[in-house]
């Protein structure tokens, strides 16, 4: 098949998400042919702005399927044109203003061809039974267990040092890191710090998961935070606020720990990570969950054939 993917433009960081750009290289992977069409532009005008020049490329390129990510650019891409469409929705699509919320489901019931969210509880946010549940997936031999000693080393970390990763930007409400701050200023321990991750080089992230003796998620909301299944993966203890489909994902795996927003809370289970002897089996349960790259490749291959055959 030949996809075009359609998505935002606008990151201060990365031309395109990584996550995006992760995806379109797994449909690669598995012998499909994908190109990118970044949006630029701020906002639903900004956005709207880039309708003439989808549709120009639409004219130059013939695809068999478009897969828009976020709300935005599927609105767009269904502007542009009336070839099939799929849509991913991801967790601000579903945490923004009422107004905004009925304009998206409106677009799915009538307007775009299938309709992806990243879990359950955005399926139920949305009420609207047809949608696909599908996660992004992971790509297990980026993100992989690694020496912790020779990781801290290329990081110039130091070796008997406990490391809490924050691997968000912290300028960014939803991550909430000020909770970040105010569970670590509990620990009030030199031997222990914190670390922040924001604007850094995305293939570098493996090696500060492994670096790290647990990883943090203040987050007030999310779909399926990548870092949580990156982290696993990895084989990094965890500890997170139950949003999104975190407690899914975790399911009582040994050192990965659901926590509350309060500090105290927080705290003590940063605290129970810390003295863990040994990493978690993060990995095999990505593995169970068909949370692999090339697994979640497949399933949405066969949403494009569903929506390619329905439209014959």
């Amino acid at each position: 098949m030949k996809i075009l993917f359609v998505c935002s433009g606008n990151s201060s960081f990365f031309e395109v998400s990584p996550f995006i750009k992760s995806q379109a290289n797994s449909l690669i992977a598995v012998g499909h042919k994908v190109d990118l069409f970044p949006i630029k532009g701020k906002g639903l005008q900004g956005y709207l702005k880039n309708i003439k020049k989808l549709r120009s490329h639409l004219r130059c390129n013939n695809y068999d399927i478009i897969h828009a990510h976020y709300s935005l650019c599927g609105i767009v891409t269904r502007l542009a044109t009336n070839k099939p469409i799929v849509v991913s929705l991801m967790g601000s699509d579903v945490h923004c203003n009422w107004f905004m919320r009925m304009i998206i489901s409106l677009f799915v019931l009538r307007f775009w061809s299938a309709t992806i969210v990243k879990s359950e509880e955005m399926k139920t946010t949305l009420k609207i039974s047809n949608l696909y549940v599908i996660p992004n997936g992971i790509n297990l031999s980026v993100f992989k267990p690694m020496d912790q000693n020779q990781c801290r080393q290329e990081l110039s970390l130091l070796p008997d040092k406990k490391y809490i990763l924050f691997a968000a930007d912290p300028t960014r409400k939803v991550k909430n890191f000020p909770l970040a701050q105010a569970a670590f200023a509990l620990i009030n321990d030199q031997n222990v710090e914190l670390i922040t991750l924001g604007g850094i080089d995305h293939d570098k992230i493996p090696l500060y998961l492994n670096a790290a003796d647990v990883l943090i998620s203040t987050s007030i909301w999310e779909g399926s935070p990548n870092v949580i299944k990156e982290a696993m993966a990895c084989n990094c203890p965890i500890v997170s606020t139950d949003v999104g489909d975190v407690r899914w994902l975790f399911d009582n795996l040994e050192g990965c720990f659901l926590a509350s927003f309060e500090p105290n809370d927080f705290v003590a289970k940063i605290k129970l990570s810390l003295t863990l002897s040994k990493r978690t089996k993060g990995r095999d349960r990505i593995i169970e969950l068909e949370l692999d790259s090339d697994s979640v490749a497949h399933k949405l291959a066969g949403i494009y054939e569903q929506v390619i055959n329905g439209n014959k």
